[in-house]
């Protein structure tokens, strides 16, 4: 999911791209999409983008000419309008030309030049939404990279709030406290401090001042390379530097922002500086198990008292095959070809050898139900006279009998 970071830099990528470029028309929305429609029509206008948190706000303003009455007449806009972006899953900016169109753009501003260009935002699972007319989010706080001071001061101010009751990594989830945090940041601000992901909040944010006197102090790293044991002032100032959870929370997202993208330009998407940045998140030999929300959390070590009682590790095998899973060459297909033509083969073998089993049963059951015919009660075997007198038949026996009697009779 995109986080703090990243919505910065759509945000200047939006800057960047859209710079001297003038839109017009109105802003058009994808069938399938469900967000609201945006209603804004000019002739001409320009965008800017800002960031907060985890939000972008795009700023549509109308470029002033002479003829403000006649624009009014058709309906064209007159004042700015903000709308607000929040990415969800997968959301980023993309400005293309507009036969390059992206599939899943759901929300288009067209370009006033020949050939035309587009500004999309583009979100291929459509959990992202946006809000025409918008404002920030009320029930996010400040922004931990760029409104670092208020960002402190509403922490520290709300420890007492049931919220810090959770495990550490919980809370730096809840925007409203932590607004532009989110899984892989947890973990690696976690990570650097050697705090255990699932101890009390409130526990480990205690002492902590509202302001923070290191700010203009120089980096912990470059003051760690200075070890002279005379310098104990020094010493402690870089241990207290090193335990302050909320400085992290503010450092480590602007060090992504300096790494120049994570797939901003999002046509190149070049994630290799990244993935060499992490220190923890999908690192090997890093653990995982999912918090009480369902969300993964990367550690290392002791997971802390407050961990679910019936939390389950991801396997390691399955994660291994979703990320390797990006081989979509013929080569692939043959195999998945033949694994699925021995799984039949092997379902045709348990088919052959079971029905000699189901023959035999029937064929027993055949020979028991002629068994039990042949010593019911009412059936009687025919003695050996019966069986003669009934060879022998009644047409002939009969007759001969009377005829022998009757001429005994006659002859008396």
């Amino acid at each position: 999911m995109p986080e703090g970071p990243e919505l910065h830099l759509a945000s200047l990528y939006v800057n960047k791209m859209c710079n001297g470029v003038v839109f017009t028309g109105p802003v058009r929305k994808s069938e399938v999409s469900k967000s609201p429609d945006v209603p804004f029509t000019c002739e001409a206008y320009r965008i800017t983008a800002t960031s907060r948190g985890k939000e972008v706000k795009l700023t549509l303003t109308p470029i002033k000419s002479d003829d403000t009455k006649q624009r009014l007449k058709t309906g064209q806009a007159d004042q700015p309008m903000d709308v607000v972006f929040r990415f969800g899953m997968s959301g980023n900016f993309r400005f293309t030309t507009e036969d390059e169109l992206p599939k899943h753009s759901h929300l288009r501003f067209y370009s006033k030049e020949k050939p035309c260009r587009v500004l999309s935002f583009v979100d291929v699972r459509r959990f992202g939404s946006w809000q025409p007319s918008g404002t920030w989010q009320s029930s996010r706080g400040p922004c931990v990279m760029f409104e670092y001071k208020s960002f402190r001061e509403n922490v520290v101010s709300h420890l007492s709030d049931s919220a810090f009751d959770r495990p550490i990594c919980e809370i730096l989830l809840n925007q409203k406290y932590f607004n532009g945090i989110g899984n892989y940041l947890r973990a690696e601000i976690l990570f650097r401090l050697n705090i255990p992901p699932f101890v009390a909040a409130r526990t480990t944010l205690e002492g902590l001042d509202s302001e923070d006197l290191c700010e203009s102090e120089k980096p912990v790293k470059k003051e760690n390379t200075d070890k002279k044991p005379s310098d104990r002032t020094k010493q402690k100032r870089v241990k207290e530097e090193t335990g302050d959870l909320l400085r992290l929370c503010h450092t480590v997202p602007l060090e992504v922002v300096s790494l120049g993208g994570k797939g901003y330009d999002p046509e190149k998407a070049d994630y290799s500086g990244f993935k060499a940045w992490l220190q923890c998140y999908y690192v090997d030999g890093m653990k995982s198990i999912r918090d009480h929300n369902g969300r993964t959390m990367w550690f290392k070590g002791d997971p802390g008292p407050m961990v679910p009682k019936d939390s389950k590790s991801p396997k390691p095998k399955k994660r291994a095959k979703k990320e390797d899973d990006h081989d979509y060459t013929d080569k692939k297909k043959v195999a998945r070809g033949r694994s699925a033509n021995t799984t039949k083969k092997q379902v045709k073998q348990e088919t052959v050898t079971k029905t000699p089993k189901k023959n035999k049963d029937a064929r027993v059951k055949q020979s028991r139900s002629k068994t039990q015919e042949g010593n019911a009660p009412h059936e009687k075997k025919p003695t050996a006279r019966r069986r003669k007198s009934s060879n022998a038949g009644p047409t002939t026996a009969g007759p001969l009998r009377r005829s022998g009697r009757v001429t005994r009779q006659k002859s008396n």
